[in-house]
């Protein structure tokens, strides 16, 4: 595969984000990585944890072409609005860490970088400091203007995507409409296809009640939404089985034969994945016209400056990164 550029965003700059980005460098990548972040702060992270890093300064008039040599980092110096100090939140660089992603975003949509890896940012920090802020997926929802985007994590062996994510429990049964099913269904098949090479996907359904209603005695939401949606999009050609109770679908018996199980809740799937691949495991936007992946951790602000972080949840999301942007050449 002809080398492309990605941008790497460090997230938090209190957090682990820039740690994580440093000790990566000791590794030869196969793609330019461009670090979007304060040069500063790599900088003084570097010294604080000890780390030897050449961080070679670019910009988007003279981005490289070439992978950096291990030991060395390609950094697009992005000002911090007043020094980070590791482990302390400070809501002056919310804005900061807003124009990291929109600077990474944006250069995916103008075909700087063939994608974006992103490590956490702190959610809290970034309302408090008066800006309105969901998270990554909505963000870069916004910045793209895409109207629906779809939740998956995954690890080794393992993909759940999820109807919907970061909802209040009692408000999920009410969300769960056979119009959001049919989007979140569409753009998790399309995205498997195109992103990820798999040219029949085979899914497997959660239901949304235990034992998916048991016919209805359980709840109505299998019966009237989730098994007509399905049959009607099986009659399409979509390789779908389900609903299926949750407790009996996250066994080998199933697993061992599907590419990605579609969960109801943020609850219901993602326990099971993190159980089965925490610290090795990933988040990917589905539905965006660009490539984007995540670590599947928060910002760990214990461990920022201390160099007690493991890079296998990075590691793997630039793996990813790397196979998407190579499967939609």
């Amino acid at each position: 595969m002809k080398p492309q550029r990605f941008a790497l965003t460090p997230g938090e700059p209190a957090g682990i984000g820039p740690d994580l980005c440093l000790l990566l460098a000791s590794q030869a990548q196969p793609h330019p990585l461009i670090a979007i972040t304060s040069r500063d702060l790599l900088a003084e992270r570097a010294t604080q944890l000890g780390v030897a890093v050449d961080l070679l300064p670019v910009s988007p008039d003279a981005f490289p072409d070439a992978p950096a040599k291990a030991g060395s980092l390609y950094v697009w110096d992005t000002p911090l609005a007043r020094p980070a100090v590791a482990g302390k939140l400070d809501k002056a660089n919310a804005a900061f860490v807003l124009e990291t992603l929109t600077r990474a975003g944006q250069g995916c949509l103008d075909r700087h970088f063939a994608g974006m890896i992103t490590a956490p940012v702190h959610k809290g920090v970034i309302n408090e400091s008066g800006i309105p802020f969901s998270g990554h997926t909505e963000f870069l929802a916004e910045l793209t203007h895409t109207a629906q985007v779809v939740m998956m994590l995954a690890t080794r062996g393992l993909r759940v995507a999820l109807v919907t994510t970061h909802l209040p429990l009692r408000d999920v049964a009410d969300a769960i409409t056979v119009e959001r099913l049919e989007r979140v269904m569409r753009i998790l098949h399309a995205d498997l296809q195109q992103k990820f090479g798999i040219a029949q996907p085979r899914i497997l359904v959660c239901g949304l009640n235990p034992h998916a209603g048991e016919g209805g005695h359980l709840g109505r939401e299998e019966i009237d939404i989730i098994e007509p949606t399905l049959e009607r999009l099986r009659l399409e050609g979509m390789d779908l089985r389900g609903p299926l109770p949750a407790d009996t679908l996250f066994t080998p018996k199933y697993l061992a034969h599907c590419d990605a199980v579609l969960a109801m809740y943020h609850d219901q799937g993602l326990p099971v994945l993190k159980f089965k691949g925490f610290g090795a495991a990933l988040n990917v936007t589905l539905g965006l016209p660009i490539i984007r992946t995540s670590v599947d951790h928060g910002t760990a602000l214990d461990l920022a400056g201390t160099g007690k972080v493991d890079t296998g949840s990075l590691q793997v999301a630039l793996e990813t990164a790397y196979q998407m942007a190579e499967t939609r050449l």
